[in-house]
C-alpha cells in the first residue's frame, strides 16, 4: 500500500499538508484548517506542488527566508488503498494514526480554480 502523511506546517499561516504517495511523488495539497476526523466536515485542499517521496519523513524548520519556512511536524502518517482517482476526484481508504476511514479529495469548480479541492470523510456505507 502507498503510503500517506498529513505534516502541521507553522509557517506565516498554520496548516496541514496532506500528502498521497503516487508515480513515484508525494500529490500534495494545503489544508487551511486542520483535517477532519468525522464525516460531514469538509476542508478546503488547495493542490501544491508534488514533492519528493523522502519528504515524507520530514520533521523540523524551514529556515527564515526560504519558501515554507517554519516548523514542520508529523501529524498523522499511515498507509492508503486507492479506491479510486480521476482528474477530478480521488477516494482513498486511509490506514492512519489518527485519520481512519474513507476519504474524498473532489475538485471544487474546476472551471474558476482547478487547485481547489474539497477533503472530506465519507460516513461509513450501511
Amino acid at each position: 500500500m502507498p503510503l500517506y502523511v498529513i505534516q502541521q506546517h507553522r509557517a506565516r499561516r498554520l496548516h496541514w499538508d496532506l500528502r498521497l504517495e503516487r508515480d513515484g511523488v508525494l500529490k500534495s495539497w494545503a489544508l487551511p484548517k486542520e483535517p477532519p476526523r468525522a464525516p460531514g466536515v469538509r476542508r478546503l485542499a488547495v493542490e501544491v506542488e508534488d514533492h519528493p517521496l523522502g519528504y515524507a519523513d520530514f520533521e523540523g524548520v524551514i529556515p527564515e527566508g526560504q519558501y515554507g519556512a517554519g516548523v514542520v511536524e508529523i501529524w498523522d502518517r499511515g498507509r492508503y488503498e486507492p479506491v479510486k482517482w480521476e482528474p477530478d476526484e480521488i477516494v482513498v481508504d486511509l490506514h492512519g494514526e489518527k485519520l481512519k476511514g474513507r476519504y474524498v479529495l473532489i475538485r471544487f469548480q474546476p472551471e474558476k480554480d482547478p487547485k481547489n479541492w474539497l477533503f472530506f470523510k465519507k460516513k461509513p456505507e450501511a
